[in-house]
């Protein structure tokens, strides 16, 4: 792939995740996807994102009859992700959600895998995660704060999320063929790992692609 190439769909990536941080401030809501009678589904978006990163997703499953949840608590998602997780099977304690799919963007993966390995982590059937460091970033080590450098491969939560694969098999990671953020990629041992052709770490969750990816898992 060419460098030329890299560039086009870096630029194009960051200005995509710009533009989805403007319309955060728009009129949709949660309460707008709350409705539906299909398996429920629980959005968890990345660092630094609100639930808005996700609406192209959300509005796909929603339109398919699937209620779709969505947790303020995380904000905009910078704490460690054991307590991220935590709090996401707090959520579907109080709302009584069973059977639940996670459907999460880039460190959302981490935490929603975090949840499953729990004993609490039985509501959750299963999860698809786009653009998730499951092996970590080479970038993170570069970070300047500790949000972003817990990212790296060596870290603890991600070295013992990486040695666990009991729920593996019930996860689908989604990812590009070129990642602003994630340069391996997001392969992950005993999933179902789908490499789409879109460029971008941001991108990649309004393609048309990753809309099918997520539809056939919420159908299977």
């Amino acid at each position: 792939m060419s460098l030329l190439r890299r560039a086009w769909w870096a630029t194009l990536d960051w200005w995509y995740a710009a533009l989805w941080q403007l319309r955060s401030a728009g009129p949709t809501t949660a309460d707008d996807y709350r409705s539906g009678d299909g398996q429920p589904v629980v959005v968890v978006p990345g660092v630094y994102e609100t639930w808005h990163f996700m609406r192209p997703l959300m509005d796909a499953v929603h339109d398919a009859g699937h209620p779709v949840h969505v947790l303020p608590v995380l904000r905009h998602n910078l704490r460690p992700v054991p307590e991220s997780a935590r709090e996401v099977l707090a959520y579907l304690e109080e709302h009584d959600l069973r059977d639940v799919l996670v459907l999460a963007h880039s460190k959302g993966g981490l935490i929603g895998k975090y949840a499953m390995t729990l004993p609490e982590g039985e509501r959750i059937d299963r999860m698809v995660a786009v653009s998730t460091p499951f092996g970590g970033s080479v970038y993170a080590r570069l970070a300047p704060v500790p949000h972003l450098r817990a990212f790296r491969a060596a870290d603890p939560v991600i070295a013992a999320l990486g040695r666990d694969l009991a729920v593996n098999a019930r996860i689908t990671s989604v990812w590009g063929v070129f990642d602003t953020l994630i340069p391996g990629g997001s392969e992950l041992a005993g999933a179902t790992n789908v490499r789409v052709p879109v460029g971008g770490h941001f991108r990649i969750l309004g393609a048309q692609q990753t809309r099918d990816v997520v539809l056939q898992a919420t159908a299977d």
